[in-house]
């Protein structure tokens, strides 16, 4: 990454970000009556003078929906970020819109308006913002690619931390700051490259490019143990026209995915919290509920069907009924169609399953191949003890490449920090069957931990829609 010329950081100034601010206001504004001004266009009988206050009040609608965005956070610094912000932009655009249906309603405002053509403004105009949003995202990207960023930053320190926080920010990098370098007094003992950035020079040169304005951010990360260094270098870049921040623990930050709490005024970065928080365990229930009582009216005919089925292929009962780890580690009772042969059925996984496994009966392999074998977890979802989506239940002698799945991975028993689900991340990613490798194992780990960290309504819908698909492309399960 090349440094800018001087010409170039007029983004970095607060002018530029106030007046790009600004239009974005007007065209969230702009685009929030839109369809309104359209509708008022398309109507053929309204007096000239009626079609004015309807303009002017369409407009008051503009400038109160852009303060209701302000108010709810979507001009907040995030808007610089990589995120698409959908869910922050519905929320905002629904509140907005319910102060047009007053006006429609309780003051009979736009009573040319039908009610299909307010839902097509709603969810149209929605549309729209999402639109617009990509489009902004677009333009980031291709600003980016051409080094254009709102702040020009360098990394302090190549110490071992340095180098991992280059390594995140270059894989999380948004115009919001890009990282040129690295400066460190050690030149003579450190190579010229560093995580594929340049060693820019020692503090000296750090000055001069600061003076020269082709550096608006510093980044330090030298070791905290260095007390007496790091305050003598903050002090020298006080003076300095120039951002300074202090860089955390690297592996303690890695875990706290950006979140900062107080503890008796004092900012803290949170490295681990419960996963459900607040209204969070309320609406993860009732989501299980409405969703778990639905597939079971839908799918009753095909659970029938499986069950005499089986019944039919092989003597033994049609459930089976193994014990798993659950929430917080509890041993819970998993429902599943048997698909083993009854005598040569493993309770505890101790043999995971393979190609052509002779255990397995007709009937099982085909319904262990569609997951149908899984849709009796629907009653574990309604008794509570599983939800639709979350990391899948692992019996309790499970093991990969021979290795208790919990020694296999350190972080394995974090996954019990929510209930187990029918279906999760991991799964729409590919990791189902079986577990041979250790690899298999903690790319699972990984994908359940990422889901319990960054868990929403609309994260759980987005996985269950994924999940046919997922189940009907795999080959993994046998």
């Amino acid at each position: 990454m090349r440094l800018q010329p001087v010409d170039s950081l007029l983004m970095t100034r607060p002018s530029m970000v106030e007046y790009f601010l600004f239009a974005i206001r007007l065209v969230h504004g702009l685009t929030a009556i839109a369809p309104g001004l359209l509708l008022l266009a398309l109507e053929q009988n309204d007096p000239v003078g009626t079609t004015k206050n309807y303009v002017a009040m369409l407009c008051f609608f503009g400038f109160l929906s852009v303060l209701i965005f302000q108010a709810l956070g979507v001009y907040a610094e995030s808007i610089f970020s990589n995120r698409l912000r959908f869910q922050t932009t519905f929320y905002a655009w629904a509140s907005a819109f319910c102060l047009l249906l007053f006006m429609h309603r309780a003051l009979s405002l736009f009573d040319f308006i039908s009610n299909l053509e307010l839902a097509i403004w709603f969810f149209g105009t929605f549309v729209l913002f999402g639109i617009e949003r990509l489009i902004l995202l677009t333009v980031f990207q291709q600003l980016m690619m051409r080094g254009v960023f709102l702040q020009n930053a360098v990394i302090l320190g190549a110490t071992e931390n340095g180098q991992r926080l280059a390594e995140y920010l270059l894989q999380h990098q948004d115009i919001r700051s890009g990282v040129v370098g690295f400066i460190d007094d050690r030149i003579a003992r450190l190579p010229k490259t560093l995580v594929n950035l340049p060693l820019l020079g020692n503090s000296q040169e750090l000055e001069q490019l600061i003076r020269e304005e082709k550096v608006t951010q510093v980044l330090v990360a030298l070791p905290w143990s260095a007390e007496n260094r790091m305050d003598y270098i903050i002090r020298e870049l006080r003076r300095l026209p120039v951002n300074v921040l202090l860089v955390p623990d690297m592996v303690a930050f890695r875990h706290s995915h950006n979140r900062i709490t107080e503890v008796a005024n004092l900012p803290m970065f949170n490295a681990s919290e419960v996963p459900l928080r607040g209204w969070s365990p309320f609406f993860k229930r009732l989501e299980d509920m409405l969703i778990s009582i639905f597939a079971l009216l839908l799918l009753s005919p095909i659970m029938l069907l499986v069950a005499l089925a089986i019944k039919l292929d092989s003597p033994g009962p049609v459930l089976f009924k193994q014990k798993r780890y659950g929430y917080n580690n509890r041993l819970i009772e998993v429902y599943k169609f048997r698909s083993m042969h009854q005598h040569q059925a493993d309770a505890n996984a101790e043999k995971q399953t393979v190609r052509g496994d002779s255990r397995i009966t007709r009937v099982g392999r085909f319904i262990r191949k569609t997951s149908l074998d899984e849709l009796p977890q629907l009653f574990n979802v309604v008794g509570g003890t599983m939800s639709m989506v979350g990391p899948r239940p692992h019996a309790t002698a499970t093991k990969a490449a021979g290795i208790l799945f919990e020694e296999a991975v350190k972080e394995y028993t974090s996954r019990h920090r929510v209930k187990p689900g029918i279906t999760g991340l991991a799964q729409i990613n590919g990791y189902r069957g079986e577990t041979d490798t250790l690899e298999k194992i903690e790319k699972r780990v990984e994908f359940d931990l990422e889901y319990i960290e960054n868990w929403s309504v609309w994260f759980d819908l987005y996985i269950l829609f994924r999940t046919v698909p997922a189940v009907l492309l795999t080959r993994e399960v046998y």
